[in-house]
């Protein structure tokens, strides 16, 4: 099994993406610590792992709670060990519409639970791996990371900013042995996307989902997982702080491929005819 040994924490375990990425960790070896608002949702997923053969841990804790998040990193450390790979799959997609008439506190809740829940999880996670020399990070992107999303603001900016994090997290972590990355696992059908596809909101504001759908564009969660776990064998850590997409191939790229993006400086945030080295310059 490739991740015999290690301890992963997975946030938004409960269901979707982050259950098949849980689920997919702990086969292949790793004690895993499912994280998530809804206590019967990651206790389902926690007994359904331990009946098949693996190890998990549920731990019902709000994401943007920053003490409930470190008190819950210490349970963690000290029932399953030590976690050496943090998934940040917990989400939130709620304000559909132009901002003018969105509800401000929905905007604030996606912006809020995704990007501060994330550095919430990171933050207590990373002086750990930091003390060890080892760990791995993923950060969740989506929609709108690279493109506009017309009424999908609120998400988009904290995707966009995630990208970013993850860029800015992975390079002041340089030379500490832990290494941050960025994952869009694709348009998966969630409850997040059946929300957006049966609610007056969405089907008045979003209706290129339902197109995507139609047109087939349906990524199964498994590959998402799966990219999880050759991210945690070190297998992409020449992609540290940029963007892997679980629906595009990456999982078949090779050595030349990594080494061409890297040399290229992409799939990162970027302004055209700014150069990298000098960003800050006029």
């Amino acid at each position: 099994m490739k991740l015999t040994g290690q301890v992963a924490v997975v946030t938004g375990a409960g269901r979707g993406i982050g259950r098949a990425i849980a689920e997919m960790q702990a086969r292949e070896g790793a004690r895993v610590a499912l994280i998530a608002r809804t206590s019967a949702e990651i206790e389902a997923v926690a007994e359904a792992i331990n009946a098949d053969g693996g190890t998990a841990r549920a731990y019902s804790v709000n994401i943007v709670d920053r003490p409930a998040v470190e008190k819950a990193f210490a349970a963690i450390e000290d029932g399953l060990g030590a976690v050496s790979l943090l998934t940040n799959n917990a989400g939130c997609f709620s304000a559909y519409g132009p901002i003018w008439t969105v509800d401000p506190e929905e905007w604030r809740r996606d912006v809020e639970t995704n990007i501060f829940g994330t550095f919430n999880c990171c933050r207590a996670a990373l002086p750990l791996m930091i003390a060890r020399r080892r760990g791995r990070v993923i950060v969740m992107t989506g929609g709108g990371t690279a493109t506009s999303f017309p009424n999908g603001s609120g998400y988009a900016t904290s995707k966009a900013g995630l990208l970013r994090f993850a860029e800015c997290v992975a390079d002041t972590l340089a030379g500490t042995g832990v290494l941050v990355f960025a994952m869009d696992p694709g348009l998966v059908r969630t409850a997040m996307t059946e929300r957006q596809l049966n609610s007056q909101q969405g089907q008045k504001y979003l209706t290129d989902i339902p197109q995507l759908f139609e047109r087939g564009i349906d990524v199964p969660p498994t590959l998402a997982a799966r990219l999880s776990v050759e991210i945690a064998m070190g297998r992409f850590d020449r992609m540290a702080g940029r963007m892997l997409m679980a629906a595009r191939g990456d999982l078949d790229f090779d050595e030349a491929a990594m080494n061409s993006i890297v040399a290229s400086d992409l799939r990162s945030l970027r302004v055209n005819g700014v150069p990298p080295e000098r960003p800050y310059l006029p």
